[in-house]
């Protein structure tokens, strides 16, 4: 099984190698690393190309946000599984595709997903929250539960069946597609219960208050073109989020 794993990356110079590092360190060898740089200006194609391994294919170009940068990403992906690793992040340990593996060893599943830890920025051993995903059930859609969008991975035929992410939304397009691929595709989905993902705090939802604001716009409208919820889904998914901090 190959397991493409796609990183969107600008300006991370300081940063993405350890993401890089974290990819290729894996004990389960058969991975494509799709890098999608959007024409960094801080040195970031330099170290990416100093890091990378033969494994790896690098894009270097602009870009028109995130979003357009992982779907160039899954249009050069050519795993049978894809996932993602976000130029701030790394894995938990060497064996997590192993395990993602594994999971799809069942012809069945669909998408496997685990938790997720948020650590903090400057020392990455301070666990900030920890994000415990659950078992997957559809009715959990409608209460705002997604699984973390770091940890996830699809089957290549989900992606070309449902799409990739919608551009015309600039902070939420994880949550609709998680929508689609969940609620209209109905996937079967497989629960690692660990930690497969941790992420720096700080990210691009929620640097401020308008971001958040524009954040909870977004996610009501990917519920409701979903035909998931409204409202009410919205706000249990911003209050489950409390317990990730206890």
């Amino acid at each position: 099984m190959k397991i493409s794993v796609i990183t969107a990356v600008y300006n991370r110079a300081a940063l993405v190698a350890q993401a890089v590092e974290s990819v290729q360190t894996q004990t389960w060898a058969n991975v494509e690393h799709v890098v999608v740089d959007g024409a960094s200006t801080d040195g970031t194609l330099q170290v990416l190309q100093s890091c990378l391994d033969d494994r790896a294919i690098l894009i270097s170009e602009s870009d028109q946000g995130i979003y357009d940068a992982l779907n160039k990403g899954l249009a050069r992906a050519t795993g049978d599984v894809v996932g993602l690793m976000h130029s701030d992040d790394f894995y938990a340990d060497d064996q997590v595709l192993d395990s993602v593996a594994q999971a799809f060893a069942d012809p069945a599943v669909g998408a496997v997903y685990g938790d997720l830890e948020y650590v903090a920025r400057d020392d990455t051993r301070q666990v900030i929250r920890r994000w415990r995903s659950g078992e997957y059930h559809p009715r959990k859609l409608a209460w705002g539960w997604m699984p973390p969008h770091p940890t996830l991975y699809l089957r290549r035929g989900v992606i070309e069946r449902w799409g990739g992410f919608d551009t015309r939304f600039r902070i939420a397009a994880d949550y609709d597609a998680i929508l689609r691929y969940f609620g209209q595709g109905r996937i079967h989905a497989a629960y690692l219960p660990r930690v497969l993902v941790r992420m720096r705090v700080g990210g691009e939802s929620n640097r401020s208050l308008a971001k958040m604001w524009l954040k909870s716009r977004e996610d009501y409208s990917a519920l409701k073109r979903n035909g998931v919820g409204g409202a009410g889904a919205l706000a249990w998914k911003n209050l489950s989020k409390l317990g990730q901090f206890f």
